[in-house]
């Protein structure tokens, strides 16, 4: 029997809003009490620091000049309009639609961030020595909340698409 393609939208609304909330919630602490470039030593494999990206991911065209704010903010735009359209369409299947509900609140916390900012707040930093053939320091590049949901959603995708094949073996 084949599962129902509708359901209900807001659940899938709502997870998108906690994710936003807490996106949003804890770049405000780190913006209230960090400076740029300050950071804090939690463990020997996490800090917390206040860092700016300008660019996307890995910081990618962080040193264009000013107009990648722009299209980063409209690309995000542009994805959550066709993120709840998914989700309408889809929001009976619970994996695709949750893994659309992460990146739909983080893809709106990054956008938020770039609007009001002109740049998104990063503040989580993990380090591992051996890391430090990949990352300068052993550091993965500093990351929020609202990218922390874009990548659960982006693997839960994949996983989605996996089941999905097999499931029509």
């Amino acid at each position: 029997m084949a599962k129902s393609r509708k359901g209900s939208l807001w659940p899938w609304l709502a997870l998108a809003a906690v994710v936003l909330m807490a996106d949003v919630f804890t770049k405000i602490l780190i913006l209230q009490n960090y400076q740029l470039g300050d950071s804090t030593f939690v463990t020997g494999f996490f800090n917390i620091v206040r860092a700016h990206n300008t660019g996307a991911a890995f910081s990618f065209l962080a040193q264009a000049g000013g107009w990648q704010r722009w299209m980063f903010t409209g690309i995000g735009v542009v994805a959550a309009v066709f993120i709840i359209w998914m989700l309408r369409s889809h929001s009976g299947e619970k994996l695709f639609a949750f893994a659309l509900a992460c990146i739909l609140g983080g893809a709106i916390g990054n956008v938020i961030d770039r609007v009001v900012h002109g740049y998104v707040v990063d503040w989580l930093d993990f380090h591992w020595n051996f890391l430090s053939g990949l990352f300068h320091g052993g550091h993965f590049p500093a990351f929020n909340v609202a990218d922390a949901g874009i990548t659960v959603g982006a693997v839960c995708l994949i996983l989605d698409e996996i089941l999905r094949v097999r499931r029509s073996r």
